[in-house]
Order: structure tokens, then C-alpha cells, then sequence
């Protein structure tokens, strides 16, 4: 039989793990929505919109702290929240940067302040310029993405995506971790 002090240190021993264990969950769960919210996630593509560059169910990492130093650049890979849905975010390229004027022609060229932009990313002739048929002037916080897959893309050509201001980007999707066959950094630029 135990004694009333043994089995009084046994109690305490008790409580003094199940306290530690405690905290030192807690401090897990701290640490992960820290780094969830400020440093980076994981996300998974979703269609076809960013052909080839990336592919339905690729899983990737968004870098979420470049850009409280640095400011978006033309041609990054970015994600967003899609303004109707909460639950929806899209992956897009950079095509306009802020205080630009962008157009898409009848042949399916892009121009950025009248002049032709030179990217590799869109292979496809444009067929529906969509609301940029007519010039968009980009104010001071607004950027202009579109899918690399140009005619499967619901981007900034479409009113319900529409221009994305700097405070909506979440980030620049940096490493692609599955499928593990094109395991690698994204190319941006």
C-alpha cells in the first residue's frame, strides 16, 4: 500500500508533465501560425490557368515574407484571394506593375504603355482580350496578372478578378514540393 505522501508526489509528478506537455503544445501551436500567417504555406493548384509553368495539383510553398521588404516584380507568381469567394485563392502572373497602362490588341499582343511587352510565359495567341481591349491605366497599388495558360485563365482580363491592389497579394509561390519529379524553386523571371 502507498503511503498518503508517495501517492501525493505521484499526483504532483503528474500534474508537473501534463503542464509541460501542455505548454510545450501550445508553444508548437504558437510557432505554426506564426509561420503559417507571416512566413509561409502550402498551397495546391487548382486548373489548368498556369499551363505550363505549373499543373493542376502541384503543391507548392508561398513565400509570404519577401514582400514586406521587397515589392512585387513583373513576371512573379503570385496568390491572391479571389474577391467573391473567401475560401478561393488564385495563382497568377504579373503582367502590369503599378501606375502602367495596359492593352491587349486584336492579335493578341500585350502592351505595356504602348509598347510591346517581350515575355516567354503566354505561347498562345490571345483570343479574348477581354476588358483590356481597352487601355487599363494601373493606379499606384495595382498590378495586372494573367495565367500563362492565356485562353484557359480567369485573370485580370475578367471584371470579377479584375486589377489586384498590394494589399490582396498573400505572396510569391516560390518551391513546387510535389509531385516530386519537378521538385524545384520556381522560375519567376
Amino acid at each position: 500500500m502507498e503511503t498518503g505522501e508517495k501517492k501525493e508526489s505521484k499526483i504532483k509528478n503528474i500534474m508537473k508533465e501534463v503542464l509541460s506537455t501542455s505548454i510545450y503544445l501550445l508553444l508548437v501551436l504558437c510557432a505554426a501560425y506564426l509561420i503559417v500567417t507571416y512566413v509561409g504555406q502550402r498551397t495546391q493548384v487548382s486548373g489548368g490557368s498556369m499551363e505550363s509553368t505549373l499543373s493542376n495539383e502541384d503543391h507548392l510553398l508561398v513565400d509570404k515574407i519577401s514582400y514586406r521588404f521587397t515589392q512585387p516584380e513583373r513576371f512573379d507568381i503570385i496568390v491572391f484571394p479571389f474577391q467573391y469567394d473567401e475560401e478561393t485563392y488564385y495563382i497568377k502572373r504579373i503582367i502590369g506593375m503599378p501606375g502602367e497602362t495596359v492593352k491587349i490588341d486584336d492579335e493578341g499582343n500585350i502592351y505595356i504603355n504602348d509598347e510591346i511587352l517581350e515575355e516567354s510565359y503566354g505561347r498562345e495567341v490571345i483570343e479574348n482580350p477581354g476588358i483590356a481591349a481597352d487601355p487599363i491605366v494601373l493606379g499606384d497599388d495595382e498590378y495586372f496578372v494573367m495565367g500563362d495558360n492565356r485562353n484557359n485563365s480567369s485573370d485580370s482580363r475578367d471584371p470579377s478578378v479584375g486589377n489586384i491592389h498590394r494589399d490582396d497579394i498573400i505572396g510569391r509561390a516560390f518551391i513546387r514540393i510535389w509531385p516530386l519529379a519537378k521538385f524545384g524553386i520556381l522560375k519567376h523571371q
